[in-house]
């Protein structure tokens, strides 16, 4: 703290002793030189005690003058935006999805559940063909998805890819080859 203000010292006299100085003469005091006020910006602070309750109301009035965040339905839908969103929902869903079963999977002993590799495999077993392409596409999209979009990310970890247009090409190209693998995983015997 001492070295910088015998910096800003220093400054100041060579700012006095500089020819430029001399017309600054004539508009400012020669304390107003020396201490270069002009330069210096200061806000006279004043302060007073109040109750809570008054500050309380100061502070609810300056939140009604605050703006508003906006809410993402104002911003036109890109890619980039709906790729990001439906990257984040996936992973939310597989995550939650792999907690509930294993929780389910851990109290199933207790609640008298079959949850079991071969009885679960039976259950599906005897579901009608398009019920099972049903859920095998819900259960494979997300999956799908989340994966390739991980991969781009890596991608992009690595600093390649990054333009605009490459961005755009790759999200609807991770859309696509998302739909194809999960159409693909669903209709596989």
């Amino acid at each position: 703290m001492l070295a910088q203000t015998i910096t800003q010292q220093s400054l100041r006299r060579m700012a006095i002793q500089r020819p430029l100085a001399m017309p600054m003469a004539k508009f400012a005091s020669p304390a107003a030189i020396a201490t270069n006020s002009q330069l210096m910006q200061t806000r006279p602070v004043a302060t007073r005690n109040i109750k809570p309750e008054e500050g309380y109301k100061i502070l609810v009035e300056q939140r009604k003058n605050r703006p508003v965040a906006p809410h993402l339905t104002i911003y036109k839908p890109q890619m980039t935006s709906i790729g990001s969103g439906l990257t984040r929902i996936t992973g939310a869903v597989l995550s939650g999805g792999f907690y509930i079963f294993g929780a389910a999977y851990l109290a199933a002993p207790l609640v008298g559940w079959h949850l079991e590799s071969a009885s679960l495999a039976a259950a599906f077993g005897s579901l009608p063909v398009i019920a099972k392409v049903l859920i095998k596409s819900v259960a494979a999209f997300p999956f799908t998805y989340h994966c390739i979009n991980g991969v781009r990310h890596l991608i992009w970890d690595m600093g390649k890819s990054f333009t605009n247009r490459q961005i755009q090409i790759g999200g609807w190209a991770a859309f696509g080859l998302s739909g194809i693998s999960a159409v693909y995983l669903a209709l596989a015997w």
